[in-house]
């Protein structure tokens, strides 16, 4: 029996920051979906990932309000949300917003599937 790949949505307004996280997390096995606009409760669920890796410095949003806004819906609680930023209280707004960690851009590669795996407890090849 195969299991389904872990999901992880990816919210950034940089296309080329997608691509790049797109293809590191797809290599190690994970199924991504990317845009470049503020998830809906609505539409997280409907997708129903395992993760959300999300900016804080949109254009058109502020990371921080998505990830307060999807923490205090009872359908998208618990799906763990890592803040992402170059800002250097990322640590802290991470924290303020309810998020479940954070990541600082530039961000190593090795450092993102670590992330990705702790919380998605590792994804299912094959």
């Amino acid at each position: 029996m195969t299991e389904l790949k872990k999901k992880i949505l990816v919210v950034d307004d940089d296309p080329a920051i997608l691509e790049v996280i797109t293809l590191i997390l797809e290599s190690a096995g994970y199924e991504v979906k990317t845009t470049t606009n503020a998830p809906t409760g609505k539409s997280v669920q409907e997708y129903r990932p395992d993760l959300i890796l999300l900016d804080i410095w949109m254009s058109g949003a502020d990371g921080r309000t998505v990830c307060k806004k999807l923490k205090a819906q009872k359908t998208t609680a618990h799906i763990p949300i890592i803040l992402i930023s170059a800002h250097k209280d990322t640590e802290k707004m991470s924290k303020d917003a309810g998020a479940d960690g954070f990541i600082f851009k530039p961000f190593e590669m090795e450092n993102l599937l670590a992330v990705a795996s702790k919380f998605t407890s590792s994804p299912t090849y094959g």
